[in-house]
């Protein structure tokens, strides 16, 4: 007979969104349970490890984490010289040291943080049942298991939209201290980067999935490009990849036969649909979707409409526009043509194009 077990907040997913809601809910003591399929937290790393140098001052487990200094960030769009922007500053991080030390700090709110745990499924009333067979009740459900959620299927608000990456890690011989986009018609729905990290730099790339069989050759030309120059090795010393929703915000709050249920991070839908990046949204999301668990859990129904009117007012604006912007671009290209180099920038965070109205 399986096991049944009771937890005021089950957290599914401990990646940044899920630690840090397991970490807020338990630090206010509301008994969490929170999951992951993972065997080590943040292993394998499926992201170009930036993180805004706001992050810093929101979650102090960067520095344990920190691996180099951003100062800039440098936008080649097609063959032209690059458009830089000195005043672009981030930091690039350690993921996998970054997400466990999150992790820790859930254990050491009180969370009980199972690695190992994947979920096979969320029922109709909202209890959780594992690979292992065992179910878990809650009064209180967190999704935070990534872009392809099943908490988020659960409720009928899956990610829609998603863009495919492919990352290497290859040595730097040229050291920098900003992050290189690469800008292309011929990189539908996505872009190339080149992140430096210390004496190893991520170079990667991302396209629409229509364009997924292109991920590799159009990886392996833009490495050579960059090994020709002298910028980068030519020695593959890792490889990694993975979706990111770009869709936009999902419904973060809904309900479950009385389980509350309330997404965060990826899983919410709130990476950035142009950038992709989600790491700083996903700690904010935890960190505010663990708080109102908690208040729920002690009785405040108004928790959950709080928490889902905190994060559309803080991130709805900038995910408004990038999704918009991105659909300009998605929609050039289902007009059978190629994107010309001013609608490109229009596209990219760092042109003045894409702030007009």
């Amino acid at each position: 007979m399986c096991s049944m077990i009771a937890a005021d907040v089950l957290v599914v997913g401990l990646g940044p969104a899920g630690a840090s809601a397991a970490s807020a809910a338990a630090a206010k003591g509301a008994h969490v349970i929170a999951i992951d399929r993972k065997s080590q937290a943040g292993v394998p790393v499926q992201c170009a490890e930036l993180v805004p140098h706001m992050i810093a001052m929101e979650c102090a487990e960067v520095d344990r984490a920190r691996r180099q200094h951003i100062a800039a960030m440098a936008t080649y769009v097609e063959d032209a010289l690059p458009y830089v922007e000195p005043q672009f500053p981030g930091i690039m991080i350690d993921r996998a040291a970054f997400d466990a030390a999150l992790v820790d700090q859930a254990r050491e709110a009180g969370a009980d943080c199972r690695l190992k745990h994947p979920l096979r499924a969320i029922d109709d009333n909202g209890v959780a049942t594992l690979a292992n067979g065992s179910r878990i009740t809650s009064k209180v459900l967190i999704g935070a298991d990534g872009p392809h959620s099943i908490v988020g299927k659960a409720i009928g608000s899956p990610n829609t939209e998603i863009a495919e990456t492919r990352q290497i890690t290859v040595p730097l011989l040229q050291s920098f201290d900003a992050t290189d986009i690469f800008l292309s018609a011929g990189i539908p729905g996505g872009y190339g980067w080149l992140f430096p990290k210390g004496s190893v730099a991520n170079l990667g790339l991302g396209v629409a999935p229509a364009w997924r069989h292109q991920l590799k050759p159009l990886l392996e030309d833009l490495h050579d490009r960059l090994a020709e120059q002298g910028r980068v090795g030519r020695e593959v010393l890792a490889h990694t990849g993975g979706a990111i929703p770009v869709g936009g915000m999902r419904q973060l709050v809904s309900n479950l036969d009385g389980t509350t249920v309330l997404l965060a991070g990826d899983a919410a839908g709130l990476s950035n649909p142009i950038s992709g990046a989600g790491i700083n949204t996903a700690v904010i999301s935890g960190r505010e979707a663990g708080a109102a668990a908690a208040r729920i859990v002690a009785g405040e129904s108004d928790a959950g409409k709080d928490y889902a009117d905190e994060i559309t007012a803080l991130f709805g604006p900038s995910l408004d526009r990038a999704l918009a912007r991105r659909r300009e671009l998605m929609a050039i290209y289902a007009s059978n043509r190629m994107p010309l180099a001013s609608e490109l920038q229009k596209g990219w965070i760092a042109f003045d194009a894409y702030w007009a109205a």
